[in-house]
């Protein structure tokens, strides 16, 4: 608090008043008792303003997805409902589209405790060995086999192992089915892929799966993956039908085959260190949320194929079946190779074909 000055004594900063054309005219007792009041009335008022900005705890969620995904739909619809249950004690806030990095990126600011969420897919399995049991091709037959695996596998056996590389991991997502385009062939079968040089996400899995397919993967982030494609740097890559509508990918992309190679889940996750320091109400809340937005996700799902798919063939991408068949053939040294580097990765993968009642093809 500043003390009280002299009665004529000009205060600091003030300015006299020169442009009647009279000299300078120091401010009084009163005009500066005025002034007085008036700052402690701003003062007050700016105050309450900026304990109200502290109140409001804001949390960043972050993704690399584009709009219109059902990451990106799923999202919205969490920060939608956590923010109506959480009145104010604190807001999320959704930042799509990497602006606020790629996947990679994201997973590191988890840790570093700058991005509170985050919804990484295929990263995971390259943040944690085990996470790589998805990156398994053919190993989901469908939606309701993946609930099943979240149950059994994913919440006993995988999130732990999350958790100790500082993941604290509050609902299963989905990013969907994946399906390969390219602007070289169809491809129905392996030997189509042979010399085609296809983006994949990061993850040194995806890249095992399409070397053994006979392609030329190499990773790179999604946020570059148009620019690549219509350079001819990058002839194709893969990804779930929502993702490749919502980036308008079919604008630079011919052929669309069905290929449904590796289904994804999504992981919305915060760092551990960040998480264990929010607001305990506040972690109650939006574990709740996230776990509940999964309803939500699953019922998203369909119908976001079947509209992306009408769309793409409305765009005039040529789509086509596959040889399933031979491409769970050609996926065997894969899982062998799963099963040989990650602990427990062989009875991983037996346990998730049985609960599919899938034959093993010698795949384990």
């Amino acid at each position: 608090m500043r003390s009280t000055s002299s009665a004529n004594e000009v205060i600091p900063g003030s300015r006299t008043d020169s442009a009647s054309g009279g000299g300078s005219t120091p401010i009084t007792s009163r005009s500066r008792a005025a002034r007085t009041a008036l700052w402690g009335v701003l003062a007050v008022g700016i105050g309450l303003v900026g304990c109200g900005r502290r109140d409001v705890l804001t949390l960043k969620l972050g993704y690399a997805a584009p709009p219109g995904s059902l990451i990106a739909l799923s999202a919205d619809e969490f920060a939608r409902v956590a923010n109506e249950r959480l009145a104010g004690r604190a807001r999320v806030v959704v930042y799509g589209s990497s602006q606020l990095g790629n996947d990679r990126t994201l997973m590191d600011k988890l840790k570093l405790g700058t991005v509170e969420l985050a919804v990484p897919a295929t990263v995971m399995s390259s943040e944690v060995p085990a996470f790589a049991l998805f990156e398994m091709p053919y190993l989901v037959r469908d939606r309701a086999h993946a609930r099943l695996l979240e149950d059994s596998l994913v919440w006993t056996e995988l999130v732990p192992r999350a958790e100790a590389r500082g993941y604290h991991i509050l609902a299963i997502w989905e990013n969907g089915f994946r399906h390969v385009t390219n602007n070289v062939r169809p491809i129905y079968e392996p030997k189509d892929l042979h010399g085609i040089k296809i983006r994949t996400p990061n993850s040194p899995w995806r890249v095992a799966v399409f070397r053994a397919l006979g392609a030329n993967p190499s990773p790179m982030p999604f946020s570059e993956l148009f620019i690549a494609l219509r350079t001819g740097v990058m002839d194709g890559q893969e990804n779930p039908l929502s993702n490749i509508v919502n980036a308008s990918l079919n604008e630079v992309q011919k052929y669309l085959s069905l290929t449904g190679h590796v289904y994804s889940p999504a992981y919305l996750t915060a760092g551990a260190e960040r998480w264990s320091r929010l607001p305990s109400d506040v972690r109650e809340i939006l574990e709740e949320v996230a776990r509940s937005t999964r309803t939500f996700v699953f019922a998203t799902a369909a119908e976001i194929d079947r509209n992306a798919l009408a769309a793409l063939r409305a765009r005039s991408m040529k789509v086509n079946e596959v040889d399933r068949e031979r491409f769970i053939r050609a996926s065997v040294p894969v899982y062998r190779e799963f099963g040989e580097r990650v602990p427990g990765g062989s009875e991983w993968i037996r346990r998730a074909l049985e609960l599919g009642n899938a034959p093993l093809d010698g795949r384990e």
